[in-house]
Parts: C-alpha cells; sequence; structure tokens
C-alpha cells in the first residue's frame, strides 16, 4: 500500500504545509503543481519547486525546509488524525489473510508516526520510506524494494516465496501505479487524490471509490 492518500488523507495538509513555508521563501505552490509532483520525495520535491521558480536553494536551505514542512504538518495534524473513513477497518480485515506492506516517497519518522499514533504499525511486516530509496516513483526502485521485503518476512514465517502476480498494489496515483505496473505487480487504484480515468490510464487493473467496499475474497475474485 502507499501511504499518503491511501491510508491517510493528507494531501491537503502536505500542501498546506508547504505552500505556507514556500511562500516565505518567495516561492508560489498552485494546486496543479503539487498534484503534477505526485510520487516525488520531500526533498526532489522542494528541489523541483525552486527550479519552477527559477530559483537556487542555499547549501542546506532544501533540508531546512522539509524539517520545517514536517513540524508544519505535524502541528496541522495534531488535533485529528486525517485517516481515510474505515482506514483501520480494511487494513484489520486484509491483515486477517494478507501480509501488507507500505512503499511510500514519505519519511519514515512521518509514516510511523502516523501509524503508532492510530494503533495500525502492528499490521505492517514492511515499510520502506523515502530514505530507502534512491529514485522517486514511478521508478519501479520502491516497490522493487517493498516486493522483495515482503517475500523475506513471508518466507522468514515460513510461507511459500511469493511470486509478483500475487502481490497486489494499493495507489492513489499515477505515478505509484506505473510503478508497481513496471515490476509486473498487480495494482489497485483508489480515487481519494486523481480521478479513475487517470489511475486506468496509467495502467491500474482495478479501480475503488472507496477500500472499506473491497473484503480478502473480492481481492482474490478479481485479481487471482
Amino acid at each position: 500500500m502507499d501511504f499518503n492518500g491511501v491510508i491517510i488523507d493528507d494531501e491537503p495538509v502536505q500542501l498546506r504545509a508547504y505552500r505556507e513555508i514556500l511562500d516565505g521563501e518567495g516561492i508560489e505552490l498552485s494546486d496543479e503543481a503539487y498534484f503534477a509532483s505526485l510520487g516525488m520525495d520531500d526533498k526532489t520535491f522542494v528541489e523541483a519547486a525552486y527550479e519552477r521558480a527559477g530559483k537556487t536553494p542555499e547549501t542546506n536551505k532544501v533540508l531546512d525546509i522539509t524539517n520545517a514542512k514536517t513540524i508544519r504538518w505535524r502541528d496541522i495534524i495534531a488535533g485529528e488524525m486525517p485517516l481515510f473513513p474505515n482506514t483501520r477497518n480494511f487494513v484489520e480485515k486484509m491483515s486477517e489473510e494478507f501480509a501488507l506492506g507500505i512503499v511510500s516517497m514519505a519519511k519514515r519518522e512521518e509514516i510511523e508516526h502516523v501509524l503508532e499514533t492510530a494503533g495500525l504499525k502492528k499490521f505492517f511486516s514492511v515499510i520502506v520510506s523515502a530514505e530507502q530509496v534512491t529514485h522517486c516513483k514511478p521508478h519501479p526502485e520502491g516497490y522493487k524494494i517493498g516486493f522483495r521485503l515482503l517475500d523475506l518476512a513471508r518466507t522468514s514465517a515460513g510461507h511459500l516465496p511469493m511470486t509478483h502476480s500475487e502481490c497486489l498494489v494499493i495507489e492513489d496515483s499515477p505515478p505509484g501505479i506505473i510503478s508497481a505496473k513496471t515490476n509486473g505487480l498487480r495494482t489497485l487504484g483508489v480515487t481519494n487524490t486523481v480521478a479513475a480515468d487517470a489511475l486506468r490510464d496509467a495502467g491500474a487493473e482495478a479501480v475503488a471509490a472507496n477500500l472499506d467496499d473491497w473484503f480478502p475474497a473480492s481481492v482474490r475474485r478479481v485479481f487471482d
């Protein structure tokens, strides 16, 4: 599973935090520019924002901005964790029959903060975050690492090795779908961030408006 836009409804929060901080640097961040950057990690995102503005960040400025964004993001979600409705129910029922992992370009500290606060961390065998990859989505690296680690977790628990066709990726963005498809993984798009047509155009095999409508049996029926 992806994280931002699949587990937590924080794309608007990320946008707000970045907009406030970049505004202080004299850089305008439009909705269009933000959503065109889905799949980027924080460092790549900030560098792209400077490039669009025709500016060059000073030494350590990118790191300063990404750290400030995380602090502001934490402040905004402190009052109420913006999980998608029924996220917990979906994760719990899927974990009863499937091994679960996260592949995200978010910082690990942000992922773990949400999972620990929401009591969801125990359901995930694997977390792949921005710190573990060199290339952002749509590059296949993230899901390549995620597949290998999830397979290792399963075989360590006594299961047979997993094939690529047995691994389902749940994504809310075209770059994430492309990353998964390039690895030969099955794909389910969820329309939390972009329209269904955009997900299908990227290669999503199925599209859901609400993940909670899905059960282990329906996953098997569609993807077996």
